[in-house]
C-alpha cells in the first residue's frame, strides 16, 4: 500500500541530466521549432549554446523542452511576479459616520473625506447614526444619505441603497473608477509632481541670464577706459 509521508512537491520544472525521457521535443533560444531530438543532441545542443535544457512542457509527448538560461529566467519571473502583486488592487470599504442634524461645516468635511476615497478607487459606507427622538424621523436620514450621493455622483454610484439597521441607517456609495486606475493615475501624478520639483531645483541652480551681460559690459568699458587713458597719455 502506498502511503504519502509528507513533504513539499517541487514545482521547478526539471532541467539538463534532471531530464528522464529518451527524446524530446526541442525549442530553441529564440522561440524557433527544432523538431524531435534524442534528450543527448539535446543536451550537447545546449551545452554548445552556454545554455540550460529547460522541460518547459513536461506533460507533452514527448515533453517539450527549449534551450535558455535558467538563472536569468527565474530572475525575470520573479520580478514579474513582485510587479504583479504589487500593481494588485485590493477592495478597501471606508466608513463614514454622520448625524441627521450634522452642521454645515462637518458635512462639508466629510464629503471631502468621501471624495478622497472614492478617487482612490475605494468603496464607502455611509453610516447615518440616530440618537433619542431622532429615531422616530429616519426620513432625516434618507434625505441626507440622497444629498451626499448626489453632490459626489461624478465620482461613485449608490451600489447599496439606504436601509434601516437598528439605531443606524447605512448607505454604500462604490467608485466609477476601477482600483487599478486610480492606482495608476496617482502614479502618473506623484511622477509629474517630481519632475516638476526636479525642474524648478534645476532652474535656480542655473546662473542668472542677466549676469552674463553686465560681465560683458563691464569688460568692454574696462577695454574703452584703458584705451582713452592710453590716448590722453599720447596727447600728453
Amino acid at each position: 500500500m502506498w502511503c504519502y509521508r509528507g513533504g513539499s512537491i517541487s514545482t521547478e520544472p526539471r532541467i539538463n541530466d534532471r531530464i528522464r525521457v529518451p527524446e524530446v521535443r526541442l525549442v530553441g533560444p529564440s522561440g524557433e521549432q527544432v523538431g524531435i531530438v534524442p534528450l543527448a543532441k539535446a543536451l550537447e545542443l545546449a551545452q554548445e549554446y552556454d545554455l540550460d535544457l529547460v522541460e518547459v512542457a513536461a506533460s507533452a509527448r514527448p515533453p517539450v523542452c527549449k534551450l535558455m538560461d535558467y538563472g536569468k529566467f527565474k530572475y525575470e519571473s520573479a520580478m514579474k511576479a513582485r510587479e504583479a502583486r504589487k500593481n494588485q488592487a485590493h477592495t478597501v470599504i471606508k466608513e463614514m459616520k454622520l448625524r441627521p442634524k450634522i452642521d454645515p461645516h462637518d458635512y462639508d468635511t466629510k464629503k471631502g473625506h468621501v471624495v478622497r476615497f472614492l478617487k482612490q478607487g475605494d468603496k464607502v459606507k455611509i453610516t447615518i447614526m440616530f440618537r433619542g427622538r431622532e429615531q422616530s424621523r429616519p426620513e432625516l436620514g434618507y434625505r441626507l444619505l440622497q444629498r451626499l450621493a448626489s453632490d459626489v455622483e461624478e465620482l461613485g454610484f449608490i451600489e447599496s441603497n439606504p436601509k434601516q439597521d437598528g439605531r443606524n441607517m447605512i448607505m454604500v456609495l462604490g467608485p466609477h473608477k476601477k482600483k487599478t486606475e486610480a492606482m495608476a493615475e496617482a502614479r502618473e501624478a506623484q511622477a509629474a509632481r517630481k519632475a516638476e520639483r526636479q525642474g524648478a531645483a534645476a532652474a535656480d541652480e542655473a546662473p542668472s541670464k542677466e549676469d552674463a551681460p553686465v560681465e560683458a559690459t563691464d569688460a568692454k568699458d574696462a577695454e574703452v577706459t584703458e584705451a582713452d587713458a592710453g590716448e590722453a597719455n599720447a596727447e600728453a
